[in-house]
């Protein structure tokens, strides 16, 4: 499977905005954010015109790579949101959401959407009590997501966990420290979301 191994920071560059690859690091002044607001490059200080294309391309970059999907994937989630009633752009970003790997960031249990995928695929959970390693998993409402017995001593969940007052944890879903437990109260909607999105672009994109 194709993989991203430049650095992240680059992406934020790129983006033009904090996307919290790297955890922690990313609240502290050793975030190369920080330090080179501009994007990478020869060029990444230059300033030139817009158009609406490079607007609408951006913007579907940006979100497929904070969610950690490769092109093909995101393609079909997106089909899977016009499919689906409702706003096309609302259900993409519900959908995105609903991913398992991204559940277990947004509790908390992971550090990053980076590294909640890697405790998924590592067997680290449990949803309904069933081992589930797939990050793309679709999560339901009222599903409960919990961390395997052989886990709960994890230090690295321990510490993720310490840090969950500063991001806390979004309404639809609800956390239980003490049991290393989560449940999906309803499904995500589009205010769920804390990543500046603008999905009408993306809609706009696949439009063509």
């Amino acid at each position: 499977m194709a993989r991203y191994i430049e650095s992240v920071c680059k992406i934020c560059r790129r983006e033009g905005m904090k996307l919290f690859f790297k955890a922690e690091r990313c609240y502290t002044d050793k975030c190369a954010f920080e330090r080179r607001s501009y994007a990478p490059g020869q060029h990444g200080q230059a300033r030139g015109k817009v158009s609406e294309y490079a607007l609408q391309l951006r913007e579907k970059q940006k979100v497929k790579r904070v969610y950690g999907l490769l092109e093909k994937q995101f393609e079909r989630t997106f089909e899977d949101a016009e499919r689906a009633k409702g706003i096309t752009g609302e259900n993409l970003v519900s959908l995105l959401e609903r991913r398992l790997d991204n559940a277990v960031y947004r509790l908390g249990f992971g550090g990053c959407r980076t590294e909640a995928r890697l405790f998924v695929t590592h067997g680290f959970f449990r949803v309904n009590g069933k081992r589930v390693n797939i990050p793309s998993y679709r999560i339901k409402a009222n599903d409960v997501i919990t961390v395997a017995e052989s886990k709960k001593s994890n230090a690295k969940i321990a510490e993720n966990l310490k840090a969950v007052e500063r991001h806390g944890v979004p309404e639809w879903l609800s956390l239980d420290k003490d049991n290393l437990k989560g449940t999906v109260v309803r499904l995500p909607r589009r205010d769920d979301t804390t990543l500046p999105m603008h999905e009408q672009l993306i809609v706009e994109l696949y439009s063509k």
